[in-house]
């Protein structure tokens, strides 16, 4: 080997290992090589313990609840509330949520809509709150129009124009269609999700909702 030949070797060398230590570091530094259940421990010991308090009311009115053994902080989704403000979960947190996509389009979602309201009306509180968050992107005035019509009182306005909180959710394999509930505890935890409509208003549900909240 003559001596450029060697040069370029060493060089090449050098460099792949400057390469590896670089990766190496940017994975200390943003946490790419996250220890074994850090992801888990993200959400306290009290969220499991939750979510095994669901487990056995999964049934019933509210047999399509999927229970997350193991909690995960809730995906981050963004959302507008009344006048437009820019809200996200995390504006909630300390709060047990339902959080709900609905659109008007969608038939289950219209139906269930009332029971929203009604389980808003008995059950919301400095602890928990029905977060309905409208996804219609188009002809965004029918939603209020829907509301008024069939008169609900309870449930504050929010909307995601955009659809991004839906894309989202599908994304992260929380929603294949829409109404897709989201179960979430005070400490922004996901502890389970509904597929589908649910009569909020039968006993199997509201038990559920005890549940959540720690009621």
């Amino acid at each position: 080997m003559d001596e450029n030949a060697a040069r370029t070797r060493r060089w090449r060398l050098l460099g792949g290992a400057g390469a590896l230590a670089a990766v190496a570091a940017v994975a200390v530094l943003y946490g790419t090589e996250a220890p074994v259940g850090k992801a888990d421990a993200l959400c306290p010991a009290a969220a499991a313990a939750r979510s095994a308090a669901l487990t056995p009311l999964a049934h019933g009115d509210i047999a399509a609840l999927n229970v997350d053994r193991a909690p995960k902080l809730a995906p981050t989704i963004s959302f507008e509330g009344p006048g437009g403000v820019k809200l996200s979960l995390a504006d909630f947190h300390g709060k047990a949520l339902l959080l709900n996509l609905w659109a008007t389009w969608c038939v289950p979602c219209r139906a269930e809509m009332p029971a929203l309201d009604r389980l808003q009306q008995s059950a919301g509180s400095a602890d928990f709150q029905v977060v309905a968050v409208n996804v219609d992107t188009a002809r965004l005035d029918r939603p209020a129009a829907f509301l008024d019509q069939i008169g609900v009182k309870a449930l504050t306005r929010y909307s995601d124009p955009s659809g991004d909180s839906f894309e989202t959710l599908r994304l992260a394999g929380k929603a294949l269609g829409l109404p897709t509930s989201l179960m979430i505890d005070k400490e922004g935890c996901e502890l389970g999700v509904v597929a589908g409509p649910v009569d909020w208003n039968a006993a199997d549900a509201r038990e559920v909702i005890k549940a959540l909240t720690g009621g």
